[in-house]
C-alpha cells in the first residue's frame, strides 16, 4: 500500500490471492507436453500421447489449432518431422505467453499503473543464415525424439559444430549462446538414463525457445532508441552463479521531453572465480558500469542519448551518463513509480518466470512462519517474501524485512503464487528511520561487514591474478 498523501494509491493486494481464469488449465497442458519430452517422441507411449493431445486441445480455439493438432497426431504416432516439432514448440511458448499476459494484467490491476502497449512488428533475418538455423533445428529435433532420458554424449556433442559456426555472426549470437549453454548443461547430465531428477520445465523452456529462435525473424528486434533524461534508481537485483555474476538495476526513467515516465533496467555482468563471493562481487562489476556508484550513493543519473531497447533495457555506456542530484529510492518509489509505464515484452520473452515488477508496500506487519518463510500481512492478506533472492553482497537480511515498515521490491510469480523479492526496506532503529538496501555496497562501503568481505575478495583476486600471470609467463 502507498498512502494517497504521499503521491500513491491503494495497492489491491487482495487481488494477488484471487485465482486467474484458465491459468491452471494452461499450466497443466504445458506440464503434460513437458512430461512427453522426458521419455522422448521417437516411440511415445500412452502417457506421452496424452500430453501431446492436451497441448493441442489447449490451443484449439486459436490460429495455431490445425497445425498443432496435426503435429500432435504425428508426434503421438512417432512420425513427427521438424515442422511438426516447431509447431508444438510454438504452442508451448504461446501458452506460457498467455499465462504471462494474464499475470501481468493482474499485476497492473493490483498496482493501478499504466499497462504496456503491444510490441511493434519487425522484419525477418537474412536468408544466408538459413542453413545454420536448419542445422540447429535438426539437433533440437533429435533431442526431442530421444527425450531427456535418452541423452548421451554423442547426441549432445552434435551441437558443437553448429554453435561454432553461428558464434562469429553477431546476428546469430543470441541463438548460439542459448544452444551452447543448453548443450553444456545437457552434457553435464549425461547419460540421461541415470539422472535422479530431470529439470523438466527448465529443459523444455530451453528446447522450445531454442527451436523458435531457429526460425528466421524470431530474434529480430527494433533498433535501440536514444534515451535522454533523468534516471531514478530503485534497487539492484543480484544474480550469482559459480562462474558469473550479474547486477540488474531497476529504475524509473523520466524523459527530458516530458514524456511518460518508464520502468527500465540496466544490467552489467562479469565472469568470476567461485572463490569471489559476497561483497567481493562488486569489485568485478563496478569498473564496468558507473551506475552502480550512483546506486550506492543514492543519486540520480542524467542520460544523454543512452541506447534503450524496445523492451526497456538500457544498453549502458558510461560516456552517455553523469551522476546527478541526490535521489532516495523510497522517495522515487512514492513520487515517480505510480505513474511509470512498463515497456512491451517481446513474444518470445513472455514467460511467467520473467515477471519482475517494482512495487512499494507499506502498512504491513512482518512475520516469520514455522518453516522460516517471511510473510508480510496486509489487511488480512499474506504475501510471501522470497528471501532466497536477497544477495549476500549487501546488508539487507530477512530479519530486516520482518522488522521493517516499508518495503521496495520486485513482484514475481513462482510455483503458482506471487512472491515479493525485497530490494530495500525502511525500518526504525533506536527511534531513527533507517533505510537498508540490497545494493547498498554497490559503489563501495564503510560498513564493517562489507569492508571485511571486500578485503577477503581483494586478497582472493590478487592471488588468482598472480597465478594466472605465472601460467601465462610459462
Amino acid at each position: 500500500m502507498v498512502p494517497h498523501d504521499e503521491g500513491g494509491g491503494l495497492m489491491r493486494l487482495d487481488l494477488l490471492c484471487d485465482p486467474v481464469d484458465g491459468l491452471d488449465e494452461a499450466l497443466a497442458a504445458v506440464d503434460g507436453f513437458d512430461d512427453a519430452l522426458v521419455g522422448g517422441l521417437l516411440r511415445p507411449g500412452p502417457r506421452e500421447a496424452a500430453g501431446l493431445t492436451g497441448i493441442a486441445d489447449a490451443v484449439a480455439g486459436t490460429p495455431l489449432a490445425s497445425r498443432v493438432a496435426e503435429a500432435a497426431e504425428r508426434a503421438a504416432a512417432g512420425t513427427a518431422g521438424e515442422d511438426h516439432l516447431v509447431a508444438l514448440a510454438g504452442a508451448r511458448v504461446a501458452l506460457f505467453g498467455s499465462v504471462h499476459d494474464a499475470l501481468v494484467a493482474r499485476v497492473a490491476e493490483v498496482t493501478g499503473r499504466p499497462r504496456a502497449e503491444e510490441p511493434e512488428a519487425v522484419g525477418g533475418d537474412t536468408v544466408p543464415a538459413a542453413p545454420l538455423y536448419a542445422a540447429a533445428r535438426g539437433w533440437l529435433a533429435d533431442l526431442a525424439r530421444a527425450g531427456w532420458r535418452g541423452l548421451d554424449h554423442e547426441l549432445v556433442a552434435q551441437a558443437a559444430p553448429v554453435v561454432a559456426a553461428m558464434l562469429p555472426d553477431a546476428a546469430l549470437r543470441r541463438s548460439a549462446t542459448l544452444l551452447d549453454g543448453f548443450a553444456a548443461e545437457l552434457a553435464a547430465s549425461c547419460p540421461g538414463a541415470t539422472l535422479e531428477r530431470v529439470p523438466v520445465r527448465r529443459w523444455a523452456d530451453l528446447w522450445s525457445r531454442g527451436t523458435l529462435l531457429t526460425l528466421p525473424g524470431a530474434s529480430a528486434a527494433p533498433p535501440a532508441a536514444g534515451a535522454t533524461g533523468r534516471l531514478l534508481p530503485l534497487g539492484v537485483d543480484v544474480q550469482e552463479h559459480a562462474t558469473a555474476v550479474q547486477a540488474q538495476v531497476h529504475a524509473v526513467f523520466e524523459p527530458a521531453d516530458g514524456g511518460v515516465p518508464r520502468l527500465v533496467r540496466a544490467s552489467v555482468s562479469a565472469p568470476k572465480p567461485d572463490t569471489v563471493v559476497g561483497a567481493g562481487l562488486w569489485q568485478l562489476l563496478r569498473p564496468r558500469m558507473s551506475l552502480l556508484g550512483a546506486v550506492g550513493e543514492g543519486r540520480a543519473m542524467q542520460l544523454d542519448a543512452m541506447p534503450l531497447s524496445a523492451g526497456g533495457d538500457l544498453v549502458w555506456d558510461d560516456a552517455r551518463a553523469r551522476t546527478g542530484e541526490a535521489a532516495a529510492a523510497f522517495t522515487s518509489a512514492r513520487v515517480a513509480l505510480p505513474a511509470a509505464a512498463a515497456f512491451p515484452v517481446a513474444p518470445l520473452d513472455r514467460h511467467p518466470a520473467g515477471i519482475a515488477v517494482p512495487v512499494l508496500l507499506e502498512g504491513y506487519a512482518g512475520t516469520t512462519d514455522e518453516d522460516g518463510t517471511v510473510v508480510l500481512e496486509i489487511a488480512g492478506r499474506r504475501l510471501a517474501v522470497d528471501t532466497h533472492r536477497v544477495p549476500a553482497a549487501g546488508p539487507l537480511t530477512p530479519e530486516a524485512v520482518v522488522s521493517s515498515g516499508a518495503c521496495l521490491g520486485l513482484l514475481r510469480w513462482d510455483a503458482g503464487e506471487f512472491l515479493l523479492q525485497p530490494l530495500a526496506v525502511e525500518r526504525t532503529v533506536r527511534k531513527k528511520a533507517v533505510t537498508v538496501h540490497a545494493g547498498a555496497w554497490a559503489g563501495g562501503t564503510t560498513d564493517k561487514a562489507g569492508v571485511r568481505a571486500e578485503k577477503a575478495a581483494t586478497d582472493a583476486v590478487t592471488v588468482l591474478r598472480e597465478r594466472a600471470g605465472k601460467l601465462l609467463r610459462k
